[in-house]
């Protein structure tokens, strides 16, 4: 029993680390935007191209993360929240995206 305590507090930290990370990572996307949105001209093909690829990415990452039955319900919360966030950066990219000439 020892054993599967140490195995689930081992990936709990682990998955808490994957979380803390795609968080940033959001934050680095938020950020981006937000300067595309003031910089109209920023939005190339080539940037557009890589900043969709990059918020596919996170989305697939952020929604393959399943919720084991031992995650505390503030990591639920913060996971729910970060899926939220991603969907919200698909909204401001194709704003974005539409502003460009």
């Amino acid at each position: 029993m020892l054993k599967q305590k140490d195995m689930e507090d081992t990936m709990l930290i682990a998955h808490q680390n994957f979380m803390a990370n795609l968080d940033k990572s959001l934050d680095i996307l938020e950020a981006e935007l937000k300067e595309a949105r003031e910089m109209s001209h920023i939005c190339n093909d080539e940037w557009c191209n890589v900043t969709e690829s990059a918020i596919d990415d996170m989305h697939k990452s952020i929604y393959a993360i399943s919720e084991p039955r031992w995650l505390p319900e503030e990591d639920s919360r913060k996971l729910k929240s970060l899926r939220t966030r991603v969907r919200d950066l698909y909204r401001v990219f194709a704003h974005v995206k539409e502003g460009r000439a």
